[in-house]
């Protein structure tokens, strides 16, 4: 059966889909933009978007009892590659070297609310 995972600590969705779904112990996290979830403010600057989207990210994991060492893939969104370093080096900062999930970077030409950065996640309970 799925679960639906949502929490006041991320942003709520802004569109027809939930923060999160749990089913047969995996929980598939929809992407997660650089919004403050308590005014709903788009961040600037792509060391603090990328912070505040791992920080949205966190608390959708917390509200199903997981953490980043549950993660098995996440999928980076850029809208500039030149970015990637900072991103890279701020996202590797939240994990843990030992338990790394599988990942791609893509960049794309828009993202929602113009940000520059989503993230995407797949966890596992076990």
């Amino acid at each position: 059966m799925k679960e639906m995972i949502s929490t006041d600590q991320a942003p709520a969705a802004i569109g027809p889909y939930t923060q999160a779904n749990m089913i047969h112990g995996i929980l598939y996290i929809s992407g997660q933009i650089p919004m403050n979830p308590i005014n709903g403010e788009i961040i600037k600057e792509i060391d603090k978007q990328t912070h505040q989207v791992m920080k949205n990210l966190q608390a959708i994991l917390d509200a199903a009892g997981l953490d980043f060492s549950h993660v098995v893939k996440a999928t980076i969104f850029l809208k500039n590659m030149d970015d990637f370093a900072i991103v890279n080096e701020i996202y590797a900062s939240y994990l843990d070297p030992v338990s790394y999930p599988a990942r791609e970077t893509v960049e794309v030409s828009r993202l929602p609310k113009n940000v520059d950065i989503e993230i995407s996640m797949i966890a596992h309970k076990n």
